[in-house]
């Protein structure tokens, strides 16, 4: 009895991760479209190892702050610098794939550092929340939602923040040419992570380098790099419109872009796609034998704390351009100079977020 209640409680988050994998495909497979299908299902192989192999940059971040200690920050740099190995050449040579890459300015550099505020309070970044989601946590079930809301509040103060004074963009292949501008890339990360280590030992690279590839495949099928919190403020845009709310109105949703995503079904749009595709593979992954499923609700503070960082996370990532994932990792692997800023940018919201997190009945020393 006990082998038959392990296996149906194994096979219900199989059956739910499968279910929306199907659904999300159902359209795409009836029309014969494979370029959808296969941004799920590289984006599943990716939320399924985010979800084994533990990776969390909330928590690299924490030990930075807490111990001065970089390595696991370090060690996930190579996601980037695999990927720009994609990114950097091609979109110098071809203008239908497009890179990351932002202005650097007050958008980027105060929403950097809200969303590092945000994510120390709700224990996880857009990825994070996102996986930790499919793997049972209730903590993310409540900043999911909470993360989509802040999203579109983000949507609604871009644009008068980008019309404040800030520098160009600035992306090594456009200017150098895509070997330089790859060369130029990977030795700006080799910098970083060599910072980071201060003659630390490296870490275990074999997850980044895994999930760099899978970021790297994902580029050339999606003609984009991988990104997270676009596709979740378009999940709350909908949501939001599902009420009656139109937000036609407001400016940002007036613009080319945001227009012609949130006009397009949630199964369509790729930012969406990626994100669903994420979710899938850490909800199959949350079945995987030896995976706890014990994730009992934590206390009103830690549902407060979740609240409230997943709004900060939201409004922090739409005015800085993206997350850990797509402004930092996208924005390095594209070679845009704002990904190093927002790297750097985060670290006094990280900071400011570890001394609240007690507040909200999270602990704020660094992980084993």
């Amino acid at each position: 009895m006990i082998f038959r209640i392990s296996r149906i409680s194994n096979a219900s988050p199989i059956v739910g991760a499968l279910a929306l994998l199907l659904l999300a495909a159902t359209r795409h497979l009836a029309a014969g479209a494979l370029r959808p299908i296969l941004i799920l299902l590289i984006a599943a192989a990716i939320g399924g190892i985010f979800v084994a192999r533990s990776i969390s940059f909330t928590t690299a971040f924490r030990d930075l702050i807490e111990t001065g200690d970089g390595t696991r920050l370090a060690g996930l740099l190579p996601i980037a610098a695999v990927a720009a190995t994609a990114i950097v050449p091609i979109c110098a040579l071809d203008p239908d794939y497009t890179l990351f890459q932002a202005p650097i300015g007050l958008p980027l550099i105060g929403g950097a550092a809200l969303f590092g505020i945000g994510m120390q309070l709700a224990n996880g970044c857009g990825s994070g929340t996102l996986c930790s989601a499919g793997d049972g946590s209730r903590r993310m079930w409540i900043a999911l939602p909470c993360f989509c809301l802040g999203g579109v509040l983000g949507s609604l103060l871009l644009p008068a923040a980008l019309d404040l004074p800030s520098l160009p963009s600035f992306a090594l292949g456009e200017h150098l040419g895509p070997v330089a501008g790859l060369l130029a890339t990977w030795v700006a990360i080799l910098a970083l992570g060599t910072l980071l280590l201060r003659g630390r030992r490296p870490p275990n690279l074999r997850p980044a380098l895994l999930v760099g590839l899978l970021a790297a495949a994902l580029f050339l099928v999606a003609r984009q790099p991988w990104g997270i919190t676009w596709g979740l403020t378009l999940w709350g845009a909908r949501a939001i419109s599902a009420v009656g709310i139109d937000l036609t109105a407001a400016r940002f949703w007036r613009w080319d872009g945001p227009a012609a995503d949130l006009a397009a079904t949630p199964f369509f749009a790729v930012p969406s796609l990626m994100d669903i595709g994420l979710l899938s593979g850490a909800i199959l992954a949350s079945a995987l034998p030896g995976r706890s499923h014990h994730h009992p609700w934590p206390s009103l503070r830690g549902l407060i704390g979740a609240a409230i960082g997943g709004i900060v996370m939201g409004i922090g990532a739409r005015l800085s351009s993206g997350c850990n994932i797509g402004a930092m990792i996208g924005g390095m692997a594209s070679g845009s100079l704002h990904g190093f800023v927002w790297c750097f940018a985060v670290l006094p919201g990280c900071w400011l977020g570890v001394r609240l997190r007690p507040l909200v009945g999270l602990s704020t020393r660094a992980a084993p």
